[in-house]
């Protein structure tokens, strides 16, 4: 692990407190370092990637470009999630506010700002940054991408009553709302977990539109036959878990 050098950092307070960064990625070299560069400085007061096992130089990429490395072997998107979690609530100052977002450069880290601004002007508990409200790139998600997150949040609002139009990676939730959300799924679950268990704790949310760009490199997921039939078949799962 590799701690974050001040040159690249600065420790910044919005009036709700610090903001930091989570980061999971798994062989991401050529585009950790884009994500972490387009960041806002002046928001983020520490980005945390958690490298999930790359065989590439994502750690070298990523601890170059400043941001602090964690190590998880264990794979899973939720389990790094979940590491890095338990990395900024054991680090003082605890931040108020926590933003996940993907390594592959498919988001538009820029953005940050106007992703937590409705957590810090209007108070609300959770933002997420969708895709099927904001400006997305062509070929930037596949059919079946576009089809799951379609099902996933109507049944989301046939169950749990939870408006939602995106399951999107790129999103800001208050610490201390996350922490009574008690999250547990360690892979592809992760997302729609966060969101109706908001819902079933009437949790303040909203989504604002994101821009949304085609990945650099190849994806895990949706990439693969076999990855998009078990991360729609978890996504399911999940939903009626919690019904």
């Amino acid at each position: 692990m590799k701690t974050p050098n001040n040159h690249y950092f600065c420790r910044v307070k919005t009036k709700e407190g610090t903001i930091k960064v989570i980061i999971p990625a798994l062989n991401e070299e050529q585009s950790i370092g884009k994500v972490i560069r387009d960041i806002p400085k002046n928001l983020a007061a520490e980005i945390v990637v958690v490298d999930n096992g790359s065989t590439d130089n994502t750690v070298q990429e990523a601890e170059s470009h400043g941001a602090t490395v964690l190590k998880e072997n264990k794979r899973g998107y939720g389990m790094a999630c979940l590491t890095g979690i338990n990395y900024v609530l054991s680090r003082e100052p605890i931040p108020a506010i926590i933003v996940f977002i993907d390594a592959d450069y498919s988001d538009h880290p820029e953005e940050m700002g106007i992703l937590v601004n409705p957590i810090i002007e209007n108070g609300y508990d959770m933002v997420i940054g969708s895709r099927a409200m904001g400006n997305r790139e062509s070929g930037s998600m596949t059919i079946p991408q576009i089809f799951g997150n379609w099902l996933a949040t109507s049944l989301l609002r046939v169950f749990y009553r939870a408006r939602f139009t995106d399951l999107g990676p790129f999103r800001a939730i208050k610490t201390s709302s996350l922490q009574k959300l008690g999250m547990t799924d360690q892979n592809f679950g992760w997302t729609v977990e966060m969101q109706l268990k908001a819902a079933k704790q009437k949790m303040k949310c909203t989504e604002i539109p994101v821009r949304y760009r085609r990945r650099i490199g190849k994806s895990k997921v949706s990439g693969t036959v076999k990855g998009t039939i078990l991360a729609g078949y978890k996504i399911l799962w999940t939903i009626f878990k919690y019904v």
